[in-house]
C-alpha cells in the first residue's frame, strides 16, 4: 500500500463507488474535481464524502486527505484508478483526477451515498 492509503478497499465496494460518482455526475448532485479542490472542501468540511485514486504518483499528494477527513468525519474510501474516476466523475477521455469531493447529491442519488457511506465506516 502506498502512504495516502490508510485501508483496503474491496472490488464490490469499488464498483458502488463507480456507480455512486456516476450518478452524481449525471445532474443528480455536485462533484469537486483535483487533489486542490478536495483538500479546501475537506478543509471546509463541506464535503460530503472523499474519493481517492489508488494509482496517484507520487502517493504523497493525497496523503494529508485521510488525515483531514478523520478530523473533520468526512467518509472517504479508494478506487483503483484515475482515468476510471475522471470517467465516472463525467471529466472526458483521457482525463484523469487524484480525487473527487462530492459535494451535494440528490434524492436520486441518496440511496447509493448512503450503501457506500456504510461501507466507508466499516472499512474505516
Amino acid at each position: 500500500m502506498t502512504v495516502h492509503i490508510a485501508f483496503e478497499t474491496p472490488k464490490d465496494v469499488k464498483d458502488q463507488v463507480s456507480e455512486l460518482v456516476k450518478v452524481v455526475a449525471n445532474g443528480n448532485g455536485r462533484l469537486k474535481k483535483g487533489s486542490n479542490e478536495v483538500t479546501k472542501a475537506a478543509e471546509r468540511g463541506t464535503a460530503k464524502m472523499i474519493v481517492m485514486a489508488e494509482n496517484v504518483n507520487p502517493s504523497e499528494l493525497l496523503a494529508h486527505i485521510p488525515l483531514i477527513c478523520k478530523e473533520k468525519k468526512i467518509p472517504f474510501i479508494y478506487v483503483e484508478d484515475q482515468g476510471f474516476l475522471a470517467g465516472d466523475a463525467g471529466m472526458g477521455d483521457n482525463a484523469k483526477t487524484a480525487a473527487i469531493a462530492l459535494m451535494e447529491y440528490t434524492k436520486a442519488a441518496e440511496e447509493a451515498f448512503n450503501a457506500v457511506k456504510a461501507q466507508c465506516d466499516a472499512l474505516n
